[in-house]
């Protein structure tokens, strides 16, 4: 109860709580919080609307497609329903809209898979529904098989649209065989239209995001080996850092995944794309790619294995022997030879600097520095199976690193 003034007594009624005080400490940080998610959904659209404005990106090509899919739902209309009075015109921009897909290849593949159950429910609806002559009888028996023949691999994510095609059929005025017909033809007519503007009206390109986010990932593990190389060359890390470089290197592996995703998208956006004989500037990705996915997974892993052998080192309840001084430090020079080794690698494939004589340099030192570290480990190394399994999982990290950079390398 709050207490007021002359001994009065008031309280509030939270939904789902019952009666409580009113403004309690609970409710005011749960609205609070509440507000605090709201501002930053709303900070971050803002800042999303800014890069579009001003200039090419991601948020930029979403706002393309949202007006392309309106596009393609207007003109499907207008021809469907306003010119040509046909009796169920809505199939028309309800398929073109959907149609507007994140590719032209998409747009095709997922047009021929929805033409296809929409025919399938529309054709097995109208056959059960004639004879029947009862909706409620009609649907009980066309969902379940629409339902199944959703689940045919052929019809891939598309396949709901059976289910929702015998819908249509059964609850939207008589079922005749004319009407059925028609909800195929617009249905076509629709699927055209949304393939058509997909494909001729700015159709989506992704070359730029594969690009950004290769680079992002390289920067990424450049950032974390030279961080671990400053602690360990100067000794004073704790569990605590320890910790936090293992979390960035986590993260790192999903920003390869995320890499080899976008690389994905770029490549299957080029398919069936009348815009790429216009973007000769930037050349459709190729081998270097891939071979850059494949160097920068094993960055990751490399660098998630060197990070969770020092956080076991440093933590209390599982202890590990420390690396010795100095070759903690012959260790932090590896490393730093390996970022930049990988900087230079990012340059040569995405940049625009030529350094492929620099990279090679840097890759033979980086395996001199390998070689001098292997044997200074052979030279340190006890009886202790704790030491050995420490420096064994140090170096073996390090030579697969190393050997991917010699091969990928020039």
């Amino acid at each position: 109860m709050l207490r007021l003034p002359g001994g009065r007594a008031r309280a509030t009624r939270t939904a789902g709580m019952g009666w409580c005080p009113a403004w309690h400490p609970g409710v005011v940080r749960g609205m609070r919080v509440t507000w605090q998610a709201l501002w930053c959904e709303v900070t971050a659209a803002a800042r999303g609307a800014a890069r579009a404005w001003a200039g090419p990106c991601r948020e930029r090509d979403l706002a393309f497609q949202a007006v392309k899919a309106a596009l393609a739902a207007w003109l499907a209309w207008a021809v469907a329903g306003w010119w040509l009075h046909a009796p169920v015109a809505f199939v028309a921009p309800w398929v073109a809209v959907v149609l507007v897909e994140s590719t032209v290849y998409r747009s095709i593949a997922h047009g021929l898979q929805q033409l296809s159950a929409i025919a399938a429910g529309t054709i097995v609806a109208t056959a059960i529904a004639l004879p029947l002559h009862d909706t409620v009888a009609a649907m009980a028996v066309v969902l379940p098989l629409a339902m199944l023949l959703g689940q045919w691999r052929g019809l891939g994510s598309q396949g709901i649209y059976a289910a929702t095609g015998a819908l249509f059929v059964l609850t939207n005025g008589s079922v005749t065989v004319a009407t059925s017909a028609a909800r195929l033809a617009e249905a076509l007519f629709g699927a055209v239209v949304g393939i058509t503007v997909n494909a001729l009206v700015r159709p989506p390109l992704y070359l730029r995001d594969s690009r950004a986010v290769l680079r992002d990932a390289s920067e990424e593990a450049h950032a974390i080996l030279r961080a671990v190389a400053e602690g360990l060359a100067e000794g004073r890390w704790d569990a605590e850092e320890a910790g936090a470089w293992h979390e960035r290197a986590l993260r790192l592996h999903r920003l390869v995944e995320q890499a080899r995703s976008a690389l994905a998208w770029s490549r299957e956006s080029l398919r069936g794309n009348l815009r790429r004989r216009h973007r000769r500037a930037q050349p459709p990705p190729g081998q270097g790619y891939d071979d850059a996915i494949v160097v920068l997974d094993y960055a990751a892993v490399h660098t998630a294995g060197v990070t969770r052998t020092v956080l076991e080192a440093a933590a209390q309840e599982r202890p590990a022997p420390r690396p010795h001084p100095e070759l903690a430090c012959r260790y932090a020079e590896f490393l730093r030879r390996t970022a930049h080794a990988l900087r230079l690698y990012s340059h040569s494939r995405f940049g625009h600097e030529a350094c492929e004589d620099e990279l090679g340099t840097a890759v033979a030192r980086l395996r001199e520095t390998l070689e001098e570290l292997r044997r200074d480990l052979v030279r340190a190394t006890t009886d202790d199976p704790d030491e050995v399994a420490t420096y064994g999982a140090l170096l073996t990290q390090a030579h697969r690193l190393a050997d991917q950079l010699a091969v990928s390398g020039p």
